[in-house]
Formats: structure tokens, C-alpha cells, sequence
């Protein structure tokens, strides 16, 4: 295991905000990630875990152990006649590993397509896209004890998700890192279009020519279309999360702003956060190199050398304008640092 020392994180956060961190270390094998960690109680210095750095924001030098989670690897494990369960390793690339599902035949990760992040992170939060969640894929995974360092199986019960929540951001937050993820995915082609924003992308496409091959096609088209590529303007996607309401309150709202856009969510209803945003007058405000996409009020943007205390104070002033406007709070899906 290599540790480097005073290390650039420039490169490990995708809105390419320059900190650094006292320590790094790249963790390949679960035998240097448990090394890893074992430094850290060596240094009696904080440690954090990073994959590809798609939803963080470095407000400040890190002084502790950054380790960046690389153990890699995919494969079928086993099948039924429905199912195939496929099996990935914490460092795999999300994007990729649904890419690859959906070339062999595994299906049920299309509407996931072109997440950003690794096999590791996206049960954490309970990813979720164009009216499908992990849960609804996921069979178990193996996490870590940060403390005796042994394996622990969980199953998708144990993992108690919600919307973009999981034990592991609640009872068990810190306390645990996901090593692998098991998916039980159909061998029938069986797609789900009915998120409103996929469905009118795919009116006029005859029902036989709307394979899962298509589906991820298209959901792939609709991110690029909404998302700036990180690569060329520094971004970590949507910063806030869409705020979940009361019904009454949302039928309150909608008499003072008849525009207001919102979705049922069981008993309640999920506002969504770019309208409320560009409302306020945000979209396409730039100040310096910081500033809001102009094709979407829910992605703050890097353009070129801003720090990350930079990005957080414009974060927080839109929170309180809109909160000023709407009397909504909006909660950072960025984990900031």
C-alpha cells in the first residue's frame, strides 16, 4: 500500500475544485483497503472514502486519510429461469457496469443509465432514475466493518431504503463500507417507461422497437441533453434534492404559484427543485468562475479555477431565496466536505 502525502484532489472530484488531502491512498484489494484503514487508526487521523468523486464538494483541505476505493471486478454468479444474479465490486464504474448488463442481456438497470459514480456508492443513497430505484434491483450486498474489519452480508430488507436513503446514511452511517453488490436482473426483456419524461421521449417508437437496449439509449440522450459532462465544465449534476411536501401544503402552494411543479409521492408530493430554483431567478447566474447551468437551475457549476467555499456560498444563498419565495427548504444531495 502507497501513501502519498499533501496530495491533489483536483482530479478525484468532478467539479475539479482543487484541495488537498494530508494523506491518499488507493485502495485496489480488499487487503489494502483494510491496511488503509488501519494507517488511519496508526495516524489517529479522520479518513474518508471516495469513488469517482461525482457528488462531493471540497470546501477545504482534507486533514486526514482520503482513500479512493478501486477494487474492481464483475461477473454472473448464478441464474434461474427469471433471473440472472450479477455480481460487482465496490470500485467498479456505474455507467459501465449498466452498459455491460444491458450488452450481455441482464436486465432492469436501463433507467439507471449514465448515473454517475461506483457499484459501491449508489446503494448508500438509494440512486434512483426515471421511475426506477436501486431497491428495485438490488438482492444483497457485502459491507465492510470499519471497526473488525470483517464482512457482513446484507440483504435488500436489512438495507431499509427509502427515497435516496439507506440504513447505511442512518443507523449504520459510518459504521460500514459496501464492498459488493449482487443484482438479480430479469432475462426477459421487461421495460418501464412510464416516468413522464421518458414516455414522451419515446412517443411515436413502435412498442415491439421498445426494447431495454432503446430505453437506455434514450435515457443516456435525455441526461446529455440536461447535464453537462463534468470533463468539460466542473459539475457534480443536481445539487439539491427534489423536496418532498405534504399534500395540503402543496395544494397551498399551488394557489399562490399555479405553475408550481410537483409530483405524488405516496402521501405526500416531490417539488421538483429546478423549477423552484429558476423561479427564484437563478438559472444562468454566474458570478466569476461559480455560477448556475443555464440549461439547468439544479446544476452549480465550476466555471474554471472556483473554490469549493465559493460553490457552498452560492448553494446557500440560493437555498434562501427560494425558502424566502416558497417557504421550502432545499437540502444538498452534495456531500460537502
Amino acid at each position: 500500500m502507497e501513501v502519498l502525502e499533501h496530495f491533489n484532489l483536483k482530479n478525484f472530484n468532478t467539479f475539479r475544485v482543487s484541495a488537498s488531502a494530508r494523506y491518499f491512498v488507493n485502495a485496489n484489494s480488499l487487503t489494502s483497503l483494510r491496511d488503509a484503514l488501519e494507517f488511519a487508526r496508526h495516524k489517529q487521523v479522520d479518513y474518508m472514502l471516495i469513488g469517482q468523486g461525482s457528488n462531493l464538494l471540497f470546501r477545504q483541505d482534507y486533514p486526514g486519510l482520503v482513500i479512493e476505493m478501486n477494487i474492481r471486478g464483475r461477473q454472473l454468479v448464478d441464474d434461474n429461469d427469471r433471473h440472472w444474479i450479477v455480481k460487482a465490486l465496490c470500485g467498479e464504474n456505474w455507467p459501465a457496469f449498466v452498459q455491460w448488463c444491458v450488452e450481455q442481456g441482464y436486465y432492469g438497470l436501463e433507467n439507471l443509465s449514465l448515473i454517475p459514480g461506483t457499484i459501491g456508492a449508489a446503494p448508500v443513497q438509494n440512486i434512483g432514475a426515471y421511475g426506477v430505484e436501486l431497491k428495485d434491483v438490488m438482492l444483497g450486498l457485502e459491507a465492510l466493518n470499519r471497526e473488525t474489519g470483517e464482512l457482513r452480508t446484507f440483504s435488500n430488507a436489512d438495507c431499509q431504503f427509502a427515497y435516496r436513503h439507506s440504513i447505511f446514511k442512518g443507523e449504520l452511517r459510518d459504521q460500514y463500507i459496501i464492498y459488493s453488490v449482487s443484482f438479480r436482473l430479469n432475462k426477459s426483456p421487461v421495460v418501464n417507461i412510464a416516468y413522464g419524461a421518458l414516455a414522451k421521449a419515446l412517443e411515436g417508437v413502435p412498442d415491439n422497437e421498445i426494447t431495454p437496449e432503446k430505453v437506455a439509449q434514450t435515457v443516456c440522450k435525455i441526461r446529455r441533453s440536461k447535464l453537462p459532462n463534468p470533463s468539460r465544465l466542473g459539475n457534480a449534476g443536481s445539487f439539491f434534492w427534489n423536496p418532498l411536501v405534504s399534500l395540503q401544503e402543496f395544494e397551498q402552494l399551488q394557489k399562490a404559484f399555479p405553475g408550481i411543479v410537483g409530483y405524488r409521492d405516496g402521501d405526500q408530493v416531490k417539488l421538483a427543485a429546478a423549477w423552484l430554483i429558476e423561479q427564484a431567478g437563478w438559472k444562468g447566474h454566474r458570478e466569476g468562475d461559480v455560477g448556475v447551468h443555464e440549461d439547468h437551475a439544479l446544476v452549480l457549476v465550476n466555471h474554471g479555477h472556483a473554490t469549493g467555499a465559493e460553490l457552498v456560498d452560492l448553494s446557500e444563498r440560493i437555498q434562501r431565496s427560494v425558502h424566502d419565495k416558497f417557504g421550502v427548504s432545499l437540502t444538498p444531495e452534495v456531500r460537502i466536505i
